[in-house]
């Protein structure tokens, strides 16, 4: 598996790319390769702090910072949703609208851990905004760009789940569902992050698609 890519570093943070398939923090359930630990191979023990998350089989983008300063001045842009976050998705089925908006709030499906749900919410639920535009349509699949306004666990997931257009490959939220389009992890990317940095300047941080991403969009067109 490959390392994840160092896409932007100053003296406040690191923007990496992350591989498909490496944890962003270790469970303690699971022994999948760790961000984390290559962070503190290259940085060392305290001297970085996670902004933010993303699934491990979701590869993209990911902000951490390497100041406590600039972790603070970070995580609050991520609360007050000042953050811009862009994700690519190939999902089963066709959707018909060009461009939605799902606004749905997301609970435990079963209570406590496991999966989300955004249909039949169990538990303590969390408002969740995530609006999409339609890139591409297939004869069974659609590739979309979504823009999730809150950060709630497996967002994007759950609400495309909840349309009844579950992401390709998600074992979760479609586990007997086929792999199409050559996919043999989650087929979600995050694409981009837009977000003021602690100089105060305004950067946009992208992620260039991985192989399988543009080999799915080669066999959609045929």
């Amino acid at each position: 598996m490959p390392d994840p890519a160092i896409v932007f570093e100053n003296d406040d943070v690191v923007v990496v790319d992350k591989p498909s398939g490496i944890i962003v923090h270790p469970d303690d359930r699971h022994e999948y390769p760790a961000l984390t630990s290559w962070l503190t191979e290259r940085y060392g023990e305290g001297n970085y702090f996670l902004v933010h998350r993303i699934d491990r089989e979701t590869s993209g983008v990911l902000m951490v910072a390497k100041t406590e300063a600039a972790y603070a001045y970070l995580k609050e842009q991520f609360q007050e949703r000042l953050v811009r976050k862009t994700y690519r998705a190939f999902v089963y089925g066709v959707i018909k609208d060009d461009r939605g908006i799902i606004d749905k709030p997301i609970g435990g499906a079963r209570g406590g851990r496991g999966p989300r749900s955004a249909l039949r919410p169990h538990g303590t639920t969390r408002d969740a905004v995530t609006t999409f535009r339609v890139l591409e349509r297939g004869h069974d699949t659609t590739y979309i760009e979504a823009m999730p306004k809150t950060g709630r666990t497996h967002q994007i997931r759950v609400h495309l789940s909840s349309l009844q257009r579950p992401i390709i490959c998600d074992q979760l939220y479609a586990p007997s569902r086929p792999a199409l389009l050559g996919f043999e992890r989650l087929a979600l990317h995050a694409l981009s992050l837009t977000l003021t940095l602690p100089d105060g300047t305004e950067h946009t941080f992208a992620a260039p698609l991985p192989a399988d991403f543009l080999e799915a969009e080669k066999k959609l067109r045929l």
